[in-house]
C-alpha cells in the first residue's frame, strides 16, 4: 500500500527490496561487456609487411586496409585496446625497428562471447577470494 509499517519498514528490509529488484532488472536486461577498439596505422618497410599483418591477426585486429610500394606499406587495421598493451616491443622486434604505429579510440565493441566468460568467471573468483 506505500506505507510505513514497524513491522516490515526496516533498512534491512529496504536493502533488500532493492537488491533484488536490481538483480531482476538486471537478469532481464541481459548486460554485455564492451572493450574499447581503437584505429591503429602501421608503417614498416615493405618486407615486413607479412609479419606486421600476421602480429595484427594475433592480437584480434580486423585490417581495414594496407597500402604498399617498393619500399614502403602502410596497415590500418581496427584492434581491441586490450591487445594492443606491449605491441610496441613486439613491432620493433618483428621489424628489427624499422616499423612505428599510432593509434587512436574509434569505438566500444562487444566482447566476445568466450572473452566475456573468461571475464565473469575471473571476477566472481576475485570476488569470491575477497569474502573468504
Amino acid at each position: 500500500d506505500g506505507q510505513s509499517h514497524a513491522v516490515d519498514s526496516s533498512d534491512l528490509a529496504f536493502q533488500t527490496a532493492a537488491r533484488e529488484a536490481f538483480k531482476q532488472a538486471y537478469r532481464k536486461a541481459k548486460p554485455r561487456i564492451l572493450e574499447p577498439i581503437m584505429k591503429v596505422s602501421v608503417e614498416s618497410p615493405t618486407e615486413f609487411a607479412g609479419s606486421v599483418f600476421a602480429s595484427i591477426n594475433q592480437r584480434r585486429g580486423i585490417i581495414v586496409s594496407s597500402v604498399e610500394d617498393e619500399n614502403f606499406s602502410r596497415i590500418d587495421a581496427k584492434v581491441p585496446l586490450v591487445e594492443m598493451f606491449g605491441y610496441a616491443t613486439n613491432l620493433r622486434s618483428l621489424s628489427q625497428g624499422k616499423a612505428e604505429f599510432t593509434m587512436e579510440f574509434l569505438r566500444h565493441a562487444r566482447v566476445p562471447e568466450n572473452i566475456a566468460e573468461d571475464l565473469i568467471t575471473e571476477y566472481k573468483e576475485k570476488l569470491r577470494l575477497q569474502t573468504s
